[in-house]
């Protein structure tokens, strides 16, 4: 039985206890996109844009909750977020995403139109299709989705081939210029 004296003490620690659960187990320094760095004139229909954002939010989110918040997932998850926002500023499941790692909750894994090695295929044949386009933004977003499906499905030799291609021949794809493009340059390109 508690003692009288005891119960402030008690009351202290609980609360303790409680302000130390709800303290973020990860840093998530929020996205400050506020305008997209690919215009209407980029190869993409609206509604393209939107699902391909909601695809890669949802791959961003799985990838982030199945390794914990580790250091590598969220770097990597928030490339692919980043991406996402980029080509639908509003997209719901991009922004639910962003808000909830912005207050420290590891997003839940949901199930996303695609698996990984499907998701994978679909980046690299939409990335090669916009490789065939002028030099400029659909360029810049065709070497992303070309990275992101290597990254995405290591095993597809052919998504890992284009990859480094674009790699040896071009450098790699310059993700600071979305992740934070507060530091871009008006005309760099990746």
């Amino acid at each position: 039985m508690l003692k009288p004296w005891q119960l402030p003490m008690l009351a202290m620690f609980s609360l303790a206890l409680l302000c130390a659960a709800e303290e973020p187990t990860f840093a998530w320094e929020p996205l400050e996109i506020k305008d997209s760095a690919f215009s209407r004139d980029i190869v993409m229909l609206d509604a393209e844009r939107d699902e391909y954002a909601t695809n890669l939010a949802n791959h961003a989110a799985n990838t982030i909750a199945t390794n914990g918040a580790s250091i590598d997932s969220l770097k990597q998850g928030r490339r692919i977020l980043a991406l996402a926002l980029h080509l639908s500023l509003r997209n719901k499941k991009a922004i639910v995403t962003q808000f909830q790692l912005a207050t420290g909750i590891v997003p839940e894994k949901s199930d996303g139109d695609y698996s990984p090695e499907v998701f994978a295929r679909l980046l690299l044949t939409r990335g090669q299709l916009l490789l065939q386009q002028e030099e400029g933004e659909n360029r810049m977003l065709a070497r992303y989705l070309i990275q992101l499906a290597a990254e995405i499905e290591p095993r597809n030799e052919d998504a890992v081939y284009a990859s480094e291609m674009i790699r040896l021949d071009h450098g790699a794809p310059n993700w600071t210029l979305i992740t934070d493009p507060r530091n871009k340059k008006k005309d760099e390109l990746p």
